[in-house]
């Protein structure tokens, strides 16, 4: 039992240890950049179960009864940036979100706060994230996608304040499965000649008809 004890101190980290220390989200505040959309509103929801203060900003407001409904609060993207304590990005990836998230906007974070995105890759300007992590300006990254997939910043795989997943985010195996049934109803909608259920430009079907 000695030799047990011995091997834990000396490879668990343990209760007392701050090797894996993480951060407390319970009552902080979280931003949501284009967080009006479905994912980020589900992402509010979840907020809610931490008493967290949760804004969002995004192109297209909300409803005040949504905002209600989810306890968020819209600001302009400087102020959110500027008062949270974790920023999550869940806005689409577009000409005018390219590199939404650059060297202006990380300086704007709190010395204390994390980024998150699982979004896409090309919001975030990954070298300018980069050289805020190394210059301590935030205090760390969780990152799902990466600007220049599947090539990664080789800084960020060795720094021990952020977290990296392989653009995995959907890898459930009860989402996997249904994720493939929607590719089938899409696809015998189009043989039998009905518009498919998830078509990201219906107006091509209104105007052939």
């Amino acid at each position: 039992m000695k030799a047990i004890g011995c091997c834990a101190a000396a490879c668990f980290p343990g209760a007392q240890s701050t090797h894996l220390e993480g951060a407390f989200a319970w009552g902080k505040t979280i931003g949501l950049v284009g967080g009006g959309g479905r994912i980020g509103r589900a992402v509010a929801r979840r907020a809610g179960g931490f008493s967290m203060r949760t804004l969002y900003w995004g192109p297209r407001r909300i409803t005040e009864r949504e905002e209600r409904e989810l306890g968020l609060v819209y600001v302009p993207l400087d102020r959110l940036l500027a008062e949270s304590d974790f920023v999550s990005i869940h806005a689409p990836h577009k000409p005018e979100t390219q590199h939404l998230i650059g060297a202006r906007e990380l300086a704007l974070m709190k010395p204390t706060a994390f980024l998150v995105n699982t979004a896409r890759g090309p919001i975030v300007d990954e070298r300018a994230l980069v050289r805020a992590l190394l210059d301590r300006r935030i205090a760390g990254a969780g990152l799902d996608v990466y600007e220049r997939e599947p090539e990664v910043e080789s800084e960020l795989l060795s720094m021990p304040n952020v977290v990296l997943t392989p653009h995995q985010g959907s890898a459930v195996a009860e989402l996997r499965e249904a994720m493939a049934h929607m590719v089938v109803d899409n696809i015998v909608a189009v043989l039998e000649g009905r518009t498919p259920p998830n078509c990201w430009n219906p107006e091509i079907y209104v105007s052939a008809q």
